[in-house]
């Protein structure tokens, strides 16, 4: 086949570097805009924060009258005048916020401080009385425990990397060993390698002060397949024990830690704290919706970066070096531009989508009631706001907005539609409401499968199959009867 070369237009879509960084910010929650703020602070000098204008304000003001007196001039094609422009005429107290310190340098950043579970592993360790071959296996198994305090690697697979990275010959026997000792170690069932040998560990330290917890080792050591089926009955005739009896090994159980590395005493997994986007108020039955505060930091083109715009314009001398700055001042102001139009576009992107929800589910922010929610789906707020579906997603999944009902994920109010018996669209969100109040009012010791669920629906007026009272349940995280059994 012979090699040609010809000449082909096409027509493509693709987002400009200012699209990107709206779409970027769109998807960041109020909690972590602060961060994002701050990294494109340090990243171009020229964006800055108001307050830090007023402070350099005071020292540069002489030089800012100097400068205004000398005409601006053009530099090759672009108007240096464009970039220094004084358009903040307004007194320091009028556009000082001092109400939200947010962002103010000066505040006390607190610092989390205690014993992390891996800590607590390695100060029990340095209390055994081990050789340096055998300190050495503890601190490679302690290592290889995760966060929930299991020892999920294999002993053959520690011991080449003892082999490899140690410089240690071992044998699985020697590592079995340290293994042994370390699961003595609190949180009780800490470095099991399953959930049986972690509840095991545990009955273990507490056969002796309740004589429950003999029966319950021989179930979970015989019978563990049966016990998390909850086939009760077939144990119980295995061992001909009473139903008092198993029902109290079933207390027991399901007293015991299936995560032991989440009850170190000071655990260092940060504590997730949900900070609202919007704010809805009832004033005299009329909704209001604002914004939260931080998401419209007052950013501003830097006073020195304009000031060395004056000064090029100033010189009479325009040498190459001298050019080749103005160039990069240029860059970094349309930079800052960029991102501050970004910020000022987020915020009504943000205020446009929260107000479609508020007007579709006004029923439900007036009275907080669920079953007052409408269906909705991210189609019906794009066709409102006139956003892509990609857009109204991007706020959706991120943001939350309080009421004096609580906070809810903006997700929280799209849900598709039902039809009743009569014909009405109703929220899946309510039919899984009534799913859930059937689950809890059943009768335990015969818990309601999925096709008398379906039937109960639909003696209530919903036409709904028995693959979506499954679907439904799953989402509800509500077992299957056969697990909802209880004696």
């Amino acid at each position: 086949m012979a090699i040609h070369q010809r000449l082909q237009q096409k027509l493509l879509q693709r987002l400009s570097p200012q699209q990107i960084q709206l779409m970027k910010l769109l998807q960041v929650p109020t909690a972590s805009l602060e961060t994002r703020i701050k990294e494109e602070l340090e990243e171009n000098p020229a964006l800055e924060l108001e307050p830090e204008r007023f402070e350099e304000k005071e020292s540069t003001s002489e030089e800012f009258d100097t400068a205004e007196e000398t005409p601006a001039e053009s530099y090759e094609e672009d108007s240096v005048s464009d970039y220094i422009q004084d358009d903040d005429d307004e007194a320091d107290y009028k556009l000082r916020d001092t109400n939200y310190p947010e962002f103010s340098e000066e505040r006390e950043h607190p610092i989390r401080s205690g014993t992390s579970f891996y800590d607590l592993l390695t100060d029990q360790l340095h209390l055994l009385n081990l050789d340096a071959t055998q300190q050495t296996i503890a601190e490679q198994v302690v290592g290889s425990i995760d966060e929930d305090g299991y020892l999920r690697r294999d002993t053959s697979a520690m011991v080449d990397d003892l082999a490899f990275r140690q410089n240690l010959i071992v044998t699985e026997a020697d590592v079995e060993v340290i293994i042994e000792m370390i699961q003595q170690f609190d949180p009780p069932g800490v470095a099991a390698r399953n959930l049986q040998e972690c509840l095991l560990l545990q009955l273990k330290r507490k056969e002796q002060a309740d004589s429950l917890a003999t029966m319950a080792i021989n179930i979970l050591t015989n019978y563990f397949d049966e016990f998390s089926r909850k086939h009760y009955d077939k144990i119980q005739k295995v061992l001909s024990i009473s139903e008092d009896e198993m029902r109290g090994v079933i207390q027991l159980i399901t007293k015991l830690n299936p995560k032991p590395g989440g009850e170190s005493p000071d655990d260092t997994q940060e504590l997730n704290y949900v900070v609202p986007d919007f704010f809805i108020y009832n004033n005299g039955g009329k909704l209001e919706l604002t914004l939260n505060s931080r998401n419209a930091p007052e950013l501003r083109i830097s006073e020195g970066y304009r000031d060395m715009l004056r000064d090029y314009e100033k010189g009479t001398k325009k040498d190459k070096r001298q050019k080749e700055a103005v160039l990069f001042i240029k860059q970094k102001i349309d930079a800052a531009k960029w991102f501050i139009d970004a910020i000022q576009q987020r915020q009504q992107t943000l205020l446009l989508t929260m107000q479609a929800i508020l007007e579709h589910q006004q029923d439900f922010f007036t009275s907080g009631d669920e079953s007052d929610l409408r269906p909705m789906i991210l189609k019906d707020v794009a066709a409102a706001t006139g956003l892509d579906i990609s857009t109204v997603s991007r706020v959706a999944n991120s943001k939350y907005v309080q009421t004096e009902f609580g906070t809810y994920r903006l997700k929280y109010f799209f849900n598709e539609a039902l039809t009743t018996d009569t014909g009405e669209e109703v929220s899946t969100r309510e039919v899984k409401r009534i799913l859930s109040d059937l689950v809890a009012s059943e009768d335990k010791k015969n818990p309601v499968s999925d096709e008398r669920l379906t039937e109960l629906l639909q003696e209530k007026g919903y036409e709904i199959a028995r693959r979506t009272v499954a679907k439904y349940r799953e989402q509800l995280m509500i077992p299957v009867a056969r697990l909802r059994r209880e004696l």
